[in-house]
C-alpha cells in the first residue's frame, strides 16, 4: 500500500502543491492531472524515491518513506515524459539499455516479446532516428512487460500515441492492476481504466 499525508512540494519560492494526501491499495491508481507546471512530475519523483517532499509523509507496505529511500526505489519504475533514446541504436537496442538502467539484462526473446506487444516487431532493427514520436514512446513503455515493479509511476504515457497504443496502455496497466500492482499516472487523457479501480487527483 502506499500512502501519502500532507505532502507538499515547493520550486524556489513558489510552492508547486500542498496538502496532498491519498491511500492506494493493491489493483489501485491515482490518475493525477493539472496544468503544465503545477506539479506533476514533482510529485512523480517524490513518490519514486528520487526527490523529496519540502512537507508530509509518505508510507510504503505502512512503513515510513524516508528521502531516497532505495527500498521504495527497489519496487518502483518511473518513466518520465522524455522517452530518452538514443538515436544510433535500435528499438531493440534502446529497450535493452533502458532495461538495464534498472539492473536487470533481457534476453533477445524477451526483448522482442515486449516490442511485439506495443506492435514493433517491424520496427525492432531500425534505428530510433526514423521512428515516429509514437512508436519511440512504445519503445520506453515497452519496459513495462521487462520488468516486475510493484509501483508503476508513469509521466504523461499516452503523448504522442494513437488510439491503437493508447489501448495497449489501457490493457498494459489493468493487467498490472488485476495482478495486485499500483500505478500513479500524470496524464491530460483519458485511459479508461476499470471503473473503481482509480481515483483521480487534480494539482491546481
Amino acid at each position: 500500500m502506499l500512502q501519502a499525508h500532507d505532502l507538499a512540494a515547493c520550486r524556489g519560492e513558489a510552492t508547486l502543491f500542498s496538502g496532498i494526501g491519498f491511500s492506494l491499495a493493491p489493483g489501485c491508481a491515482l490518475v493525477v492531472s493539472g496544468a503544465n507546471g503545477s506539479g506533476k512530475t514533482t510529485l512523480l519523483r517524490i513518490l519514486a524515491g528520487v526527490t523529496h517532499a519540502t512537507q508530509g509523509t509518505l508510507a510504503w507496505r505502512g512503513a515510513p518513506v524516508r528521502p531516497f529511500e532505495p527500498g521504495l526505489r527497489a519496487e518502483a519504475l518511473f518513466i518520465g515524459h522524455v522517452p530518452a533514446l538514443k538515436d544510433e541504436l535500435t528499438a531493440e537496442e534502446n529497450l535493452a539499455s533502458l532495461t538495464s538502467l534498472h539492473g536487470t539484462r533481457a534476453e533477445p526473446v524477451a526483448l522482442a516479446a515486449a516490442l511485439a506487444v506495443w506492435t514493433l516487431t517491424r520496427q525492432r532493427a531500425l534505428p530510433a532516428r526514423v521512428l515516429s514520436q509514437g512508436q519511440r514512446r512504445r519503445i520506453g513503455l515497452a519496459r513495462l512487460s521487462l520488468l516486475t515493479r510493484t509501483l508503476w509511476l508513469l509521466d504523461e504515457p499516452a503523448t504522442a500515441l494513437d488510439d491503437a497504443g493508447i489501448a495497449t496502455l489501457r490493457t498494459v496497466i489493468a493487467t498490472h492492476l488485476a495482478g495486485g500492482g499500483i500505478a500513479v499516472i500524470a496524464t491530460h487523457q483519458d485511459l479508461g481504466l476499470p471503473a473503481g479501480a482509480s481515483q483521480p487527483l487534480r494539482l491546481t
